[in-house]
């Protein structure tokens, strides 16, 4: 296989991509509708749903054109050989790979997170305002991009730079290694999210004593679930739209609600989200999916493994010398369709997941009451109630709304 022939399946790969993307989006636009559908009427009312829908239609264009800008000039980039442009111009500056790794992908994040900018600010400043959602201030938002990004240098560069030294020191054990770094860190982060990284954006403080900490003490004990850590995080700081999480894995499991959520339920409703959430690590669902996860990222050291030394692939993206870091960028783009057949598979487990914890929630709990706070959180962040099957099926990690509502119904 030649680097031109590489370069067309690449081309071909990203352009498949984005007009799939388009397809399914005028698929879901096409369910739009200003009728209020007869599934929906016990949930919005004619001008919530209205709402929604202008919502959701604000929302769809500075999507599009972000996304359309972004693959144009991925395009160009890839056909003219940006990416080996960028290679020659940071190996003026710096000899060693892990150095040059670094600010290959340095210099390419800092434009791409440049381009993003505008949009995310528009997003939150002009649409989120527009609905009475946002709550972020100028000084919030430029303080999570800084944050965001020396994340990125210290978490997302300590990363590539721990894998490249694993290359150079071997090739034979490569696959492996870099899988168990991976590994360790991915699990790590399961753990420990919630308690390292977290804080670092929101205050997270426990709940305090009261009605609804007895309440959510009471059904834990019910179902002999050991819960020691609830805390409550200051969603309010950025949205108003209400939330909850369940992290960590033993001793280091975490129920987080965001304040939102408090001012938005009830105390009865609150403890179902929470029986949902208890009912996913009673089913093992955390670890479940952790295992997965681990397994993909094993297959796709493996495979990479099977094709970093080619440099037909650094070839393919206009590199006059074959590197780690091109591979890497050409593998991701090759290895795109495998990672979405296997992001279809995790999804539809995701679904799973979800009627199993509601039904987990409804049988140890309350069914009318998970249901009333599943249509009130719908309701308060205008979500899309009537998504087209292949779109919920290609992006969707837990069904719709209908669908989650028709499943309760069913359980006595």
């Amino acid at each position: 296989m030649t680097a031109t022939v590489v370069l067309t399946v690449i081309l071909v790969i990203i352009s498949f991509d984005f007009v799939l993307e388009r397809f399914l989006e005028s698929l879901n636009r096409k369910k739009w509708s200003p009728i209020l559908p007869e599934s929906v009427k016990n949930i919005y009312d004619q001008e919530k749903y209205q709402q929604s829908q202008n919502y959701q239609k604000d929302k769809f264009m500075p999507s599009l054109l972000s996304s359309s800008i972004a693959f144009t000039l991925s395009f160009f980039m890839i056909y003219f050989g940006g990416f080996g442009w960028v290679d020659d111009f940071v190996r003026d500056y710096f000899e060693h790979p892990i150095t040059i790794a670094l600010a290959f992908f340095g210099l390419i994040l800092f434009f791409s997170n440049l381009l993003s900018l505008p949009f995310s600010y528009y997003s939150t400043f002009v649409i989120e305002e527009k609905y009475g959602f946002n709550k972020t201030s100028v000084k919030t938002f430029i303080l999570d991009q800084v944050k965001g990004a020396l994340l990125g240098i210290v978490i997302g560069g300590g990363i590539v730079a721990v894998l490249i030294w694993i290359y150079l020191q071997t090739t034979t054990n490569f696959w492996w290694m870099a899988w168990l770094v991976m590994a360790i860190f991915m699990i790590f982060m399961t753990m420990f999210y919630s308690s390292f990284l977290v804080p670092l954006f929101n205050k997270q403080i426990p709940l305090e004593e009261g009605d609804l900490k007895a309440d959510i003490q009471k059904f834990a004990d019910k179902v002999n679930f050991k819960l020691d850590n609830v805390y409550v995080m200051d969603g309010s700081k950025r949205s108003t739209k209400g939330n909850a999480y369940f992290s960590g894995l033993g001793s280091k499991k975490r129920i987080v609600l965001f304040d939102t959520l408090i001012a938005d339920l009830s105390n009865e409703q609150i403890v179902a989200v929470l029986a949902h959430e208890i009912g996913h690590y009673q089913k093992k669902h955390t670890r479940s999916g952790l295992l997965l996860s681990l397994l993909q990222s094993g297959l796709m050291f493996y495979v990479f493994s099977l094709l970093v030394d080619n440099p037909i692939l650094s070839e393919a993206l206009g590199a006059r010398v074959q590197s780690f870091h091109i591979g890497l960028v050409a593998f991701g783009m090759l290895y795109s369709p495998i990672s979405t057949f296997l992001s279809l598979g995790m999804n539809a487990l995701s679904r799973k997941n979800e009627y199993e914890a509601d039904a987990y929630a409804a049988n140890n709990y309350n069914a009318q009451a998970l249901g009333e706070a599943l249509k009130k959180l719908s309701v308060t962040s205008l979500s899309n109630l009537t998504p087209h099957p292949f779109y919920v099926f290609f992006y969707y990690s837990h069904p719709s709304l209908i669908q989650r509502l028709k499943a309760l119904q069913l359980i006595k």
